[in-house]
């Protein structure tokens, strides 16, 4: 069973493979800039593996500890994960022990994968989603602690470096704009943030976005049911 789960599982995970090792190791080159042990970049990919939380938190170690801006400056990166988790609350039922580990483990990409792709019908779909999770994340802390390491004898100017996550971003919208054929989802999210980017402005209209949208993803979802019910 956890045999055909994960020969099922590599395949999809393979091109995050090579983006994660490419976005882990320009984000270990960047802690080893700023005078971070590789150490940093391991260990907080393994314990945070929130891409780019842990390219905002270069600069929280750098300046002054203040733990609630750090709290809500977490919030509002990662707040996306909201959303993912509504919808991935059928998907991790009955998945047992590793339900805890799948919502821990669960980045953009194996949202991704978890969320669009049915295993095979002789694969459990709680080790598929396992496994397509663990990957990734060896992905990345190998990337990032690889990174790190090649930082002691490599040295360049990584100035904008850190945009790499929103390129990222912006190609994920773009492949899952084309493979879906429902864009309420993406339209809502679009019009949602440039409704709060026009009334807050761009340095407070996050929050108010990722609210907005949930209550209208949970609007949705509601009236979904109700349409669903004979």
């Amino acid at each position: 069973m956890k045999t055909k789960a994960f020969k099922a599982a590599l395949p999809y995970t393979l091109p995050i493979c090579i983006g994660f090792l490419f976005l882990g190791m320009s984000y270990g080159f960047l802690m080893r800039s700023k005078g971070f042990s590789f150490v940093y970049p391991m260990f907080m990919s393994l314990f945070i593996f929130a891409g780019s939380m842990e390219f905002v938190t270069v600069e929280l170690l750098l300046s002054a500890f203040h733990p609630l801006h750090a709290f809500f400056l977490a919030l509002m990166v990662n707040a996306r994960h909201l959303f993912y988790g509504i919808s991935m609350l059928e998907k991790y039922k009955n998945t047992g022990w590793k339900k805890p580990y799948l919502i821990y483990g669960m980045c953009d990409e194996s949202f991704t994968i978890n969320c669009t792709v049915a295993p095979p019908p002789d694969v459990d779909r709680g080790w598929f989603m396992f496994f397509v999770t663990l990957l990734n994340q060896i992905y990345w802390v190998a990337g990032a602690t690889a990174g790190a390491l090649l930082g002691y004898v490599i040295h360049f100017d990584t100035t904008g470096i850190e945009f790499v996550m929103t390129a990222l971003f912006v190609v994920m919208f773009i492949n899952q704009w084309e493979e879906s054929r429902d864009h309420r989802p993406a339209l809502t999210g679009l019009g949602c943030s440039l409704l709060c980017l026009l009334v807050f402005g761009s340095q407070g209209f996050i929050l108010p976005a990722m609210a907005l949208i949930i209550l209208c993803f949970s609007i949705g979802r509601k009236y979904g049911r109700k349409e669903e019910k004979p």
